[in-house]
């Protein structure tokens, strides 16, 4: 019989030689060097950074290298007020472009479907696909907070697709293809989507299910959608052509994600205030129609790296997975910081 645990007693403790090499102690130290401060355990930490959020979150910023145009300006105004707080006034940045600051061939991104296909991505060939998929994006029109709707599951594509639509400063929201058509309607009918990406259906417990008669019901009702682009997961591209070309009316253009875009071209970034949304979640519609729930970049990217850095200790050969639908219904979309990316994450 195993000996009873006691509650006091922790299950696992790092090494005083782990300790010393981990962001949140080298943080620790970068406090010491340039404020002078001491902290004797975490506990006080996490107890400084309540007390005196501003020099917290700048001082985070600057311990992850954030790529940003800092403003000569206070780190939080009205920060008694909740809403109406404003972090970094003046501050310009861009969320994909922080998450692409690597240019080499080290994983980035490792995708697996459920037959077992297994692809991988170097933040070289991430950069790149980008760079054509914003290209395509840029070209179709897209602008600063435009709105682009993606009914998709986890794949490879997705995550290019959102890092390409965050660096021109277009704001991203997703459901999984598996959410019934009526409440996909009552989520991406209220953001009034500019592009719509979409699969031609999707496997799961070994069935093959068809999405097409989804996407075309869905373009019915959302009239503001422009562009559609569709990754073929079930068939290949030839044998889809006459679906997508049906889906192009109107002004309307439809096109295959391997035929998007331009793989000449190079990324550019817009840097945007802090506080440009990134991603509409919504809530969960147990109430009624569900509510659109905005997150800035700023926020979101300094959230990510103070997560994965100082909580989580991920190093850049660390493989991060955290299993979840890709639906934004109370998630929000994790982004690499030092490690490799992948997946969704419940608030």
């Amino acid at each position: 019989m195993a000996a009873e645990h006691s509650p006091e007693q922790p299950l696992w403790q790092p090494s005083a030689e782990r300790q010393a090499r981990s962001h949140l102690y080298r943080f620790m130290e970068c406090l010491r060097a340039r404020q002078g401060r001491e902290f004797k355990d975490y506990a006080e930490l996490h107890r400084w950074s309540i007390d005196e959020p501003d020099r917290f979150w700048f001082e985070v910023a600057h311990f992850t290298h954030v790529l940003a145009d800092w403003a000569d300006a206070p780190v939080l105004q009205h920060g008694e007020r909740l809403p109406g707080a404003k972090w970094f006034p003046g501050a310009r940045l861009n969320y994909a472009e922080n998450l692409l600051r690597h240019d080499d061939d080290h994983p980035a991104l490792i995708a697996c479907d459920e037959q077992g296909h297994e692809r991988t991505l170097s933040h070289r060939q991430l950069r790149q696909e980008v760079a054509r998929i914003a290209a395509g994006m840029r070209a179709a029109g897209l602008q600063p907070g435009d709105r682009v709707a993606a009914f998709l599951p986890n794949l490879a594509e997705t995550v290019v697709a959102m890092l390409a639509a965050s660096s021109i400063g277009a704001i991203w929201s997703s459901c999984s293809p598996d959410f019934g058509l009526r409440g996909v309607i009552d989520r991406f009918g209220q953001i009034e989507p500019t592009m719509l990406l979409a699969v031609d259906g999707y496997r799961y417990a070994g069935k093959r299910i068809d999405s097409r008669a989804a996407v075309e019901n869905m373009l019915t009702q959302l009239p503001s959608v422009r562009q559609v682009l569709i990754i073929p997961l079930l068939d290949p591209t030839a044998e889809l052509d006459p679906w997508i070309e049906s889906l192009s009316n109107d002004g309307r253009q439809s096109i295959p994600w391997q035929n998007f875009g331009n793989a000449q071209a190079k990324l550019e970034f817009n840097r945007l205030p802090f506080d440009h949304p990134l991603f509409i979640l919504y809530s969960s519609g147990t109430t009624g129609v569900p509510k659109c729930i905005v997150h800035a970049a700023g926020g979101a990217l300094l959230m990510h790296l103070k997560e994965h850095q100082l909580h989580a200790d991920l190093q850049r050969d660390d493989r991060f997975v955290l299993f979840h639908h890709l639906w934004l219904d109370d998630v929000e979309l994790v982004g690499e910081c030092s490690g490799e990316w992948s997946g969704a994450r419940a608030l």
